[in-house]
């Protein structure tokens, strides 16, 4: 039952992470990849809550299947964040390319951080 509650997760994930990418992407008229990089902080952010929720012992590991491994799973995507950075540095924008690595990971981080202190307070 565990791998269908991830698969379900995903099912949401997946069609998510594409149409957020789609839907940011379409408002910037830039090459810097922001669909991406919002759907990988949002990722972190509800994985970072569900964390501080499963610290404060609030969680359940059914939530933690469907919405941390299947949804956050399929919302993020390092792949595609490896393939536009490759891209940006081929195409002469190496400052954009390491500006997009630097940015992630420190917002990522973030992001993870404040989700699991807000749920840590929130149920605590």
């Amino acid at each position: 039952m565990n791998w269908l509650l991830v698969a379900l997760g995903a099912a949401v994930g997946a069609p998510l992470r594409y149409l957020t990418d789609r839907a940011v992407q379409a408002r910037h008229d830039s090459v810097f990849p922001w669909g991406t990089f919002t759907v990988n902080a949002g990722a972190c952010l509800l994985l970072g809550a569900l964390a501080g929720t499963a610290l404060a012992g609030a969680g359940s590991s059914r939530l933690g299947l469907f919405l941390g491994t299947g949804l956050c799973g399929a919302l993020s995507t390092y792949s595609t964040f490896s393939y536009e950075t490759l891209r940006l540095a081929e195409r002469g924008r190496s400052l954009l390319a390491a500006a997009n690595v630097l940015a992630s990971v420190l917002v990522g981080l973030g992001a993870v951080h404040l989700g699991s202190q807000v749920a840590r307070q929130l149920f605590a």
